[in-house]
């Protein structure tokens, strides 16, 4: 395991580090996965311009094996979070409205007390784009380092 360490420390930041650290290291298949989630994480979101296809299924489902947590809900990428109570909810919908404004990419949310809803789909095209799964990789990543 220390081989494994080494090297997920030369591929990430210190705060990346953390997150790895974090997860229980008797799970590797799913520090595996979280691995090819940073991928996505480390790209930004580009504008999407109207006219422009949207993703083709192929690509969706290659796209989500890099965020297996997600879901397909109507086309959209649908995930619910749970947290402790609803001060705790609301802090999660900050932090990810702050990642969606840095990126320029909004993604839509649904809180029940202490259950938060997120669809993610790109309005402009009416449909998934690599923006949709790059914007979802990072809430999973705020998610980890928030727990």
């Amino acid at each position: 395991m220390k081989q494994v360490l080494f090297i997920v420390y030369g591929l990430m930041n210190k705060l990346e580090l953390f997150a790895i650290l974090k997860i229980n290291v008797d799970r590797f298949i799913f520090n595996t996965k979280f691995l090819l989630l940073m991928d996505l994480t480390k790209k930004k979101c580009v504008p999407c311009e109207a006219g422009m296809p949207p993703l083709e299924e192929a690509k969706v489902n290659e796209l989500l094996k890099e965020i297996p947590a997600w879901s397909l809900k109507d086309w959209h990428l649908y995930k619910k979070f749970k947290f402790r109570n609803f001060k705790e909810a609301m802090k999660f919908v900050n932090s990810v409205a702050d990642i969606a404004e840095q990126e320029g990419h909004h993604p839509d949310f649904c809180v029940h007390y202490n259950k938060v809803e997120v669809e993610l789909w790109t309005h402009a095209i009416k449909g998934l784009s690599e923006n949709d799964f790059i914007l979802a990789a990072k809430i999973d990543e705020i998610n980890l380092l928030k727990q």
